[in-house]
Formats: C-alpha cells, structure tokens, sequence
C-alpha cells in the first residue's frame, strides 16, 4: 500500500486500482467594491460502501460511541469484532478502503477526549444534583423554622391577649364587689364556683422551643428566600420586645413615670449650624430641623442659624439662653482685679520724654553707667530700649523712647505703659517745641511729671529760665511753690543722678505702685523687631504677674510660645516679674509696639484671640479704606451720635503769634453746647509725632503755613488722618465754625405745596395702585413729602414715587389739572381721598 500527491486518495490491490472521488461544488463569494471570487469547495465523505453491514461497522463506531455514552463495556468487543470482520475481509479478497496511520491516530485521540468529556459531565451532573439536594433541604428548614416562628407569635399573642383580658375581668370584678353592700352579696352557685375553678386551671399554651441550629440567631438569618418570602417576617429585637411589655405593664397597672424634661443651659455664639445646636441642647438633630420647618424655613443639618433663630429654637424647646459675641474670646485675658492681700510692691516703670539733643539718651546713659550713645546711629535713638537700675536696694524700670511716638501709640491701644515721666530740659536752650509736646503727651497719658533739667554744666545754663518758661504751660516746678519735681543734673559729669533717682523712688510711694506677682503675666510690648538669627524678637514690659519660659502669650493678632526670656543685660533667665524688661523669643510672627502682651491657657484659646483679632484688624483696614477716620465730616457725625460735646484738633503754626492767635480765635467760637478742644498747638512743621497724637485723639490736623514731612504724611495715610493746610486765619476759623456748627441738630422747616383730590383708583401690573387725582390747591411735586388725609384724620404720611400726565412722567403738576399718583410702599388709597404735598427743609444752624 502507497500513498499519492494527488487530491484523490487510492488503494492497490493486485493489479486494480480504485479511485475514490471527491464531490466538487463552486460557490461565488462577494467582497467590498464589487468584487466576486469564485470558489470550489470539495464535498468529503468518511463512510465507505461495502457488501454487508459488518463492513460498514468500523466508520459508524464514534456515532453509536456518541449516542451510547454509558456502554463503554461494550466499545471493546465492538471494535474486535470490526477489526476480525475486516480480516475476514482480507482474507476473503474483497476490495476494502483501510485507514491511514493518521487517521488512526485522530480517532484514538477523538475517542480518548469524548471519554474524558463524559466523565467530566457525569461529575459535574453529579455535584448539580447534591447542590439542588442540599438547597431543598435548606429551603423546607427555613419554611418549618418561619412557621414554627410563626405559631410561637400567634401562641404568644393568644397568650398575652388572654392574660389581659383575666386581669380586666378581675378588676372589673373587684371593682363592683366594693360597691355591693356587704349584705347583698351572696354566694356563687356550686356550678359557677366549678367553672371559676376549671377557669384558673386553664394553662397558657407554652411556646415549643426548638434549639437554634448552629450559626444561626433565634430570629433566623435573613437569606434571600426569607426576603423574598411575603409570608415570612423577622421579628422584633429581644430588646425591642421586652421594651413593649414593659410598657403594656406599666399601663395595665395605671403606673407611668413622667419623662422629666432636663433643661439645660444653652450657649449660642453669633453663628451656629443646626448639628452643633442640637448637641448644646441634648436633643436630636431632627427634632430641630421639624421645628425650623413649622416655622416655615428648610434647612439641613449642616446649614449656619444666626444668634437669633438658634436662640428662639433653644427657647422654644425649653432650655435656657446665654448669647456670647465673637468679641468675647477675650473677657479675662486682661484687667482680671486681684486680691488685696496678693499684691506686694513693685518697681516704678519711668519714661524719659523731652526735645531732641537734650541729653535724654546721655541721662539714661549716665544712669546705667553703660555706654549707650555710641550704639546708636549719630548719637541719636533709633529704637525703643527698656533698661532696669538698681538704687539704694530698690529696682527701677527705664523706658527710652524716640521722641513721643511709641508713648502715644501705647496710650492709643488702651494701654498704660509707665508710671512717671521725666521731661529732660536743657539749661541752655529751655522749653523747646518738642518740650512742649512731652508736656501735653505726659497730660493726656496722665502720669506725673519729674523735670530734669540737664547740661547745668554747659556755659550759659540758666535753671531759672527753664523753671519760668515751664510756668507758661501751667508747670510749677517745687522750688517755685508747686507739686512737680526738678532736679538740676550733669549727664556728662553725672552730677546730682542720685537726687534724680531718689525723686523717683519719692514720686513712686506716693503712687503706691504695687502688683500680684503670682498670677499670670500681662505687659506690654515695647519694641519688635524680627532678628535674622532668633525670629521675632519682642522686648516686654511686664506689668502684672510672672512670666516664665514655656508660657503661651498673645500679643496683638500674634501669638507664641516663650523659648527664651533675655533681661537688659543680655543674660538668659527662667522668668520676668512685675515691671521688669525682658526681650521674648517665640512669637509666630513679629507684633507691633504698643500690643497688650497676656498669657493664655491653651494653644487653642491663642488661635481663637488671634484669629478674632486678624479678623477685627481686616474689617477696621476696609472700613478705613473707604473713608478717613479722622475726616472732619465723619468727626462731626460721629460726635453727634455719641452726644459729645467736645471738638478735638491739633494745631501747628509757623510762629508762636499765629499759633496763639488761631487758639484764642477758636476758643472764642465755644458755646454751651459745643467748644473746640486744643489738643496740642506747636510752632514747626507737621511731624509724625502729631500724627501719632491725633490718632490717639481721633482728631484732625490744621496745618498754617506749614507742611507735613514724608513720614508724617505715609503716617495720616496709614492711620487715616487728615491734614489741612490754610495760609489765612480767617479760612481756619470758618471750617472749624462750620465743623462746629454741625454738632448742632439742624431746624427742620416745612412748606406747604398743595390738596390733591382721589377721583379713580386703577390696577396696573408691575406697578401697583395708582390714584387717579385732581389738583384742587397749589401744586404737586414728584419726590415731595405727602400725607393722605381721610376724613380729616391723617392715615399715612411718605413720599411720592410716581407723579404721571397722561402717559408722561412729570416732575409738577400745577392745580387745576389732572394726574395718576403713587405712593412708596403704600397702597391703601380710597376715592374721596385728600393728598396733601409739602416740603421738607432743614436750616443748618451756625455759631
């Protein structure tokens, strides 16, 4: 046997060839375009004809294999049988088509996979039905489980039902045995008695428990069956259900405790959300939000309630109300009063004020016994310095300062920074500008003077002359027969420093100056300044308590913690008592001269100050933003509103006569009712220190042909000042007249215009009711006063907001002609009607 190359398949056998042909068919396929292909597909046939059915056995062997899964014990015999037919076959010469070895090999194979298949079938067959078994199974458990739970409820409820009804017909019969007479009572029958008897031994159906099956709860999983299933409902918690029969209990026997209402004590800030007012109250959330919707507003848990609707729902459930402001994170941080038997004495705090050059640093120097001049640029202060000296065993503080700037800053914010002034003169030049400004700036501060006159020394020093100038401003030095003390000293040969000092101690027992230095520390903020190596540095006085490293203070809008604490000497210490200097490391950022400095408990505490603060500073920067604080219109205004009396201004002249003349001029100006106040009148330009003064006043600057210096000008700017600038007396005098003059309540004066009478009322949309009118008396004017009268009795009073002729919006309407009227905001308008226009003028009164 041979194979060939071509596409029919033969066989030789002897010397005959057979040739087996394949059926052939054409079938044209269509592609994309248009394009046809035509295609011959060949048409193969497996079975072979031959003379018996035995023969043709072998190729319809995987067909009875495939109809016949279950027989395997059967395939063997078979395909011998096949193999000894072909045999026979052979032997017997018959032409017979044999397989090839690959067809053979497919075969095996194809048999080997249809075996494994059906055992694989027979398994999965196998598994399908013990999982149907098993869910059956589960399905009649939870049917019997659901009606045994069922029964049990039905039992249970029987058996309450029952027991309810007993105790109802026992008290009933109680009830009505009381209010037989004892006499008509008789006896129950011996029948009736036996079916009492056989009542009472009636025994309630007892529940059938069955033990839960393990993983399960008394109540039954909840499976997607028992879901699903109408019939089946889980019951109630265990908890749930004794709940109930205490309560039916409790009723069946007349017992039930009132619910007291606890009421509590509400704290409610100018913004709430409705969540945290529900926990301040101890009550539900939705309990809340119902009210709010009766009272016609939707809101959600999370939504803000101002102070006034979360207090009417407080009150409305019944708690007490206590409102707190944003402003009152910051009751207690200062001015907390101590108890008398706490406070012990402490050091005097002194400021040394005075003109420029006068010797005030080279005093302090001298005092020291430090070189302090050298340090500074020029030999003139640049920085605010706080130093402490020690005299006869007793401590003094000593606050240096550039002039006046930073005092009056300090008593702008509130604060009282020292106890005594010194106003250092020199002999030679005497009472200086400057000087005089220390003088008033020591005045508005109210704290006493000490005069130091200075340079006594210096060739053409005259003591006398100071004293005699200082009486020009109402300064009575002691050797004159006045309260004020003077101390003749030499800065430079360091003469009489001891009578100075002994001054101070003497001015500081008469002001008794004592603090409680166990409580926490409250001072102010001398100087701040923000230090390349060490961060904002803040140099302190503390004015009451102790303040120790580690503390939490607030200074202004910031806030820190103590690292480290510095004294004047430049030496680290663990703490800073009463009206002791000391330079503070661990601010978050640097605070400005002249901030309150006090210690807080927490960090949280010091956010919130800081935070109310940065926010207080914000609206007062917008607020400023939009209009000058110290305008003269907006200071006439607001001294209306408050009721003042009292006109502040700064003055500053080219001399001395111009300056007193302007006062004279403007203190004749004065009435009862109103008069200027002179705060500071100098001769010189304006400078930043009268800024400074008039901002702690909240008064303007009058400037007479003089001008303000750059700094003093970004100064106005910054702190909203205003200056003005006048070259003729007569001009000065008639703004602050006028400005005056408007402290005074104006005259309020009315003018009759003219009747209008109601003819027609008419509807129109989108405007309103509009009377149809009859000038009958003078005229009417759009935007005038106007009252409706209606039968002589005056019903409404406003203005006018729509005055028509015709079609036409007109501003008059003279009488005797026809118009349409409206009022503002009013619309109570009848026929017969009068409208009665006028107008109102105010005359501004005058001086």
């Amino acid at each position: 046997m041979s194979d060939t190359t071509s596409k029919d398949k033969t066989l030789r056998v002897g010397r005959k060839t057979l040739s087996l042909k394949r059926d052939t068919d054409t079938v044209r396929q269509s592609f994309s375009g248009g394009r046809t292909k035509a295609v011959v597909v060949e048409k193969k046939r497996r079975r072979v004809t031959s003379p018996g059915a035995d023969a043709a056995a072998p190729a319809e062997e995987p067909k009875a294999e495939a109809a016949r899964p279950r027989t395997t014990a059967r395939r063997k015999p078979a395909e011998d049988q096949a193999q000894q037919q072909t045999g026979r076959s052979r032997g017997a010469g018959m032409v017979l088509r044999t397989l090839t070895d690959e067809e053979q090999d497919a075969r095996k194979q194809a048999l080997s996979e249809a075996r494994v298949r059906e055992a694989e079938e027979r398994r999965q067959a196998e598994v399908e039905a013990v999982r149907r078994a098993e869910e059956e199974e589960q399905q009649a458990r939870e049917r019997e489980e659901a009606e045994r739970r069922q029964a049990e409820e039905e039992a249970r409820k029987n058996a309450e039902d029952e027991a309810r009804r007993r105790s109802e017909e026992e008290a009933r019969r109680r009830l009505g045995e009381e209010e037989k007479p004892a006499a008509a009572q008789r006896p129950a029958t011996p029948a009736a008695a036996d079916a009492r008897l056989r009542q009472r031994r009636v025994e309630l159906p007892k529940p059938t428990r069955t033990k839960a099956a393990p993983g399960e709860r008394r109540r039954g999983r909840l499976t997607v069956t028992n879901a699903l299933d109408a019939a089946d409902e889980r019951e109630r918690s265990l908890a749930s259900v004794r709940r109930r029969r205490e309560k039916e209990k409790r009723q069946l026997h007349g017992f039930s405790p009132p619910q007291e209402k606890i009421v509590r004590d509400v704290v409610i800030p100018e913004a709430i959300t409705v969540q945290e007012l529900a926990n301040r109250m101890a009550e539900r959330a939705v309990d809340v939000i119902r009210l709010l919707m009766k009272s016609g507003q939707m809101v959600k848990i999370t939504d803000v309630l101002d102070a006034d609707t979360a207090q009417l729902v407080a009150e409305e459930m019944g708690h007490n109300v206590r409102r707190v402001a944003a402003s009152d994170v910051e009751e207690g941080l200062f001015d907390r009063p101590d108890a008398p038997e706490t406070l012990k004495p402490r050091p005097p705090v002194v400021t040394i004020m005075g003109h420029v050059d006068h010797g005030k640093t080279s005093l302090l120097d001298a005092i020291r016994a430090a070189n302090v001049v050298s340090t500074e640029a020029g030999g003139i202060t640049q920085h605010i310095g706080a130093y402490q000296v020690e005299q006869n065993g007793q401590k003094i503080s000593f606050i240096d300062t550039p002039g006046h700037e930073a005092f009056t800053a300090m008593r702008a914010r509130g604060a009282q920074a020292t106890d005594i002034a010194i106003l250092v003169v020199a002999a030679d030049d005497g009472v200086m500008p400057q000087t005089v400004e220390s003088i008033n700036h020591a005045r508005a501060a109210g704290v006493p003077l000490i005069v130091a006159i200075n340079k006594i020394d210096v060739a053409g020093a005259d003591p006398n002359k100071v004293r005699t100038e200082l009486l020009q401003h109402e300064i009575v030095v002691e050797s004159m027969g006045g309260e004020t003390l003077e101390v003749e000293v030499s800065a430079l040969k360091q003469t009489n420093l001891d009578k100075l000092l002994e001054a101070i101690l003497l001015q500081s027992e008469i002001l008794n100056l004592q603090a409680n230095p166990e409580r926490p520390a409250e001072g102010i903020v001398v100087e701040a300044q923000l230090d390349r190596g060490r961060g904002p540095v803040a140099t302190v006085l503390v004015q009451r308590g102790t303040l120790h490293v580690g503390d939490i203070v607030v200074a202004g809008a910031e806030w820190g913690r103590v690292r480290a604490l510095i004294n004047d000497l430049g030496e680290q210490v663990r703490e800073a008592g009463p009206s002791t200097p000391a330079e503070v490391l661990g601010f978050q950022a640097t605070p400005e001269a002249g901030d309150r400095l006090g210690v807080v408990e927490t960090e949280a505490r010091a956010r919130e100050v800081t935070e109310y603060r940065q926010n207080l500073r914000r609206e007062q920067m917008a607020a400023s933003a939009a209009g000058a604080r110290g305008s003269l219109e907006q200071m006439m205004s607001r001294l209306q509103v408050q009721g003042k009396q009292l006109f502040p201004i700064v003055i500053k002249g080219d001399v001395q006569g111009s300056v007193e003349a302007i006062v004279q001029a403007l203190d004749k100006l004065g009435t009862d009712e109103v008069a200027a106040q002179i705060m500071h009148a100098g001769v010189g330009g304006i400078t930043e220190s009268d800024v400074s003064l008039a901002s702690a006043s909240e008064a303007p600057i009058l400037g007479f042909n003089v001008r303000a210096n750059a700094q003093a000008r970004n100064a106005a700017e910054r702190e909203g000042i205003e200056i003005r600038y006048y070259n003729i007396i007569y001009d000065l005098v008639d703004d602050i007249k006028q400005a005056m003059s408007g402290l005074l309540s104006p005259e309020r004066r009315e003018t009759f215009l003219g009747n209008a009478e109601i003819l027609e009322i008419f509807n129109i949309s989108k405007v309103g009711k509009v009377a149809g009118c009859r000038v009958s008396e003078g005229k009417v004017e759009r935007g005038a006063g106007v009252r409706l009268i209606r039968d002589d009795v005056v019903i409404h009073e406003g203005k006018l907001s729509t005055l028509k002729r015709f079609k036409d919006e007109v501003r008059e309407v003279p009488g005797g002609q026809e118009c349409g009227m409206a009022f503002e905001k009013y619309e109570d308008m009848r026929v017969g009607d009068v409208i009665e226009c006028y107008r109102v003028e105010e005359i501004a009164r005058s001086l």
